[in-house]
């Protein structure tokens, strides 16, 4: 039951980063070219596992684009703003998914599943 709720929350999260990104008539283009921007944090992983989940968790977690997102809103700072909804649509797609935040064993170990 807890790996549906997690999924309905990524779910939640996307949907209402797309429809916030709709509705302040954000470019489609942009969206498309920046959605998988967060997964060049990868590249952490060429050094090392450790590196690598710690710049992915870093580009995955919700807390840097809410904050973010907040001061953008707060500050009338529409470009941050729409990047920050860009970035929480694709967490959120990836909890959707399965794709978690991850540890520093293996690359497939999030912590929503082992990704087969």
């Amino acid at each position: 039951m807890p790996r549906i709720l997690l999924h309905a929350e990524g779910f939640a999260v996307l949907t209402v980063a797309v429809a916030a990104y709709h509705q302040l008539n954000g470019s489609w283009l942009l969206f498309l070219l920046l959605f998988l921007w967060p997964d060049l944090f990868m590249l952490g992983y060429l050094a090392n596992v450790r590196v690598g989940a710690a710049t992915y968790n870093l580009a995955h977690t919700e807390v840097l684009p809410l904050l973010v997102g907040a001061a953008a809103a707060f500050e009338g700072w529409r470009g941050p703003l729409l990047f920050c909804l860009i970035w929480m649509a694709h967490i959120g797609f990836d909890r959707t998914l399965g794709y978690g935040l991850k540890y520093p064993t293996f690359f497939k170990d999030t912590h929503l599943q082992r990704v087969s």
